[in-house]
């Protein structure tokens, strides 16, 4: 499910469409809830105009904010006021260096993906949805409820810049998210992701859920850290 949600939430980035003032940007809202395997909750928060979008974790109080076009990241520790800004390109390079390091041996399988329509219909959260499963070979890995209520007409060029955006190592760990992403697109957007793939025994269930999606009106400075926290200089890796 990881992959997947990842791929949609940089999706999300220009669902309505957007316009630019002077002090406030035209956007959008997405308000989700987030269940691990033991239950836990915590609120997500993601805020998306144009190129640039911003995630907060309640549970973590942890903000990222990403400017795709001035290849900007910022991550803001609320608890200790403090932040942290890099090139994105860079942080994605030395999230693929660190992954190689540390599961050298490791590589991705490759896997037949299926998405099959079930009949089921429910009210989820105020959208009319549709239950579509996503197999993996032989193995049912993810239930979404999917809606038609959203309008997502601008997400595949929004997918090509995304794609662009990220290294050959990072593209491959996504292969599977952007496979599943691309045939499930045409069913709708989904509302509630289950990932199935941790029911085994008596395990939970990883759950992602929409809870509202507001159009609306972002200030500049929803997208900086705070002027009154402590920016951190990382210091540089010894060789």
């Amino acid at each position: 499910m990881k992959k997947i949600t990842l791929f949609l939430g940089i999706a999300l980035v220009s669902l309505f469409g957007v316009g630019v003032s002077h002090e406030c940007f035209g956007g959008m809202v997405v308000e989700e809830v987030h269940k691990d395997q033991a239950g836990r909750a915590s609120k997500i928060l993601r805020y998306f105009s144009g190129n640039q979008f911003r995630t907060d974790d309640s549970e973590t109080g942890l903000t990222v904010v990403i400017d795709f076009e001035n290849d900007r990241m910022v991550m803001i520790d609320h608890r200790s006021k403090s932040f942290i800004e890099t090139k994105f390109s860079q942080w994605e390079r030395e999230v693929a260096e660190r992954l190689k390091k540390e599961s050298p041996a490791v590589q991705p399988k490759s896997r037949r993906i299926d998405v099959r329509k079930t009949g089921e219909t429910t009210t989820l959260n105020g959208f009319q949805t549709e239950k579509i499963e996503i197999w993996a070979d032989r193995e049912l890995i993810e239930e979404n409820w999917v809606t038609r209520d959203v309008e997502i007409k601008d997400i595949e060029s929004v997918m090509g810049k995304v794609a662009q955006g990220f290294s050959k190592d990072f593209r491959l760990e996504m292969k599977e998210g952007r496979e599943i992403y691309e045939k499930l697109k045409s069913y709708g957007f989904p509302i509630l992701i289950k990932d199935c793939t941790l029911t085994h025994g008596l395990g939970g269930i990883d759950v992602l859920e929409v809870k509202k999606i507001e159009k609306k009106e972002l200030k500049e400075d929803v997208f900086l850290p705070p002027i009154d926290y402590r920016k951190i200089i990382p210091t540089p890796p010894k060789k």
